[in-house]
């Protein structure tokens, strides 16, 4: 089977480079994925993603896949939580069949690689506490489905109005939940970035799922990025950059302004638009190329 697969996150070696992007378009889709360390971490953590098959009855099945992992854990041990999260979710998702809808598919995906980084954790010493975040968009036709787990968000912008998809699980978003607090107390709260959970930390794992309400139409746009970013950029200065800026200028143009107003952690950012059913030129050739082989992660 032909793929084609855009993966970016992982910068441990130092010859490479600060920032990791790529971008694709189709006749249905432009797809752009950025990666930066940031102004403080010399690694970096965070994993984003743009995968499709090259099959297009495949793709009219399953149709597209966008995934953020931001991962946890130290002597690296984060990047290796957040790069089984996409190695096994983007695998398994278009390996397995639909069993009932693209929820509870995406649902028991989540679970498989929640079980397998958990076991890795608990297997060897160092990469014992080792987590991911995950937010993954599927985007079938006008259908946009999420899963979810942790910080990492996913907006959908239609016309002039961005809203959030995922709920964060932190300890602030209860407080709000609870109306202990409000959203605007949460976003600078001292513990907005304390997890109440995580994929790989735990044997049972609670995941958000579900289709969006909205069509996604000509012209709207998704956006998946972690912490880093919203950390320093309201959700009404995404909306203005992501509507006055083409889609590789928007993905630049966040992570500049989080790194200006600190980046002290890594930030990733993961942007698609809905294209017009005619593209009279395509931006960028792709070509068919065979999946990587998952890494293997052994158990002793």
């Amino acid at each position: 089977m032909g793929w084609i697969n855009s993966i970016f996150g992982k910068k441990a070696k130092p010859e490479v480079p600060e920032n990791s992007s790529d971008s694709f378009e189709s006749a249905d889709l432009k797809a752009v994925v950025l990666s930066d360390l940031g102004n403080v971490r010399t690694n970096n953590e965070d994993m984003g993603m743009f995968f499709k098959v090259a099959d297009e009855n495949i793709i009219r099945e399953k149709g597209y896949l966008l995934l953020v992992a931001d991962g946890m854990g130290g002597h690296q041990a984060g990047e290796v939580a957040s790069r089984m999260a996409a190695d096994i979710i983007s695998r398994e998702y278009f390996k397995q069949a639909v069993n009932g809808s693209i929820e509870k598919s995406l649902a028991k995906i989540f679970s498989l690689a929640n079980k397998r980084i958990f076991e890795l954790a608990s297997a060897k010493q160092q990469y014992a506490g080792m987590g991911t975040t995950c937010t993954a968009l599927v985007v079938i036709g006008q259908t946009v489905y999420y899963a979810h787990v942790g910080d990492s968000r996913a907006y959908f912008q239609k016309g002039n109005t961005l809203t959030q998809v995922t709920q964060d699980h932190t300890f602030v978003q209860e407080l709000v939940n609870n109306g202990d607090i409000t959203a605007e107390e949460a976003a600078v709260h001292p513990k907005r970035n304390i997890l109440t959970n995580a994929m790989g930390t735990k044997p049972e794992l609670r995941i958000d799922t579900g289709k969006w309400s909205m069509s996604f139409e000509e012209g709207d746009r998704l956006l998946l990025c972690s912490d880093g970013l919203y950390d320093y950029l309201k959700d009404e200065e995404l909306n203005e950059i992501l509507s006055n800026n083409l889609l590789a200028n928007s993905a630049a143009h966040m992570i500049e302004q989080a790194k200006a107003r600190g980046g002290h952690d890594n930030i990733t950012v993961v942007l698609a638009e809905k294209a017009g059913a005619i593209q009279n030129q395509v931006a960028k050739e792709t070509k068919d190329i065979d999946l990587p082989k998952t890494q293997e992660y052994d158990l002793p």
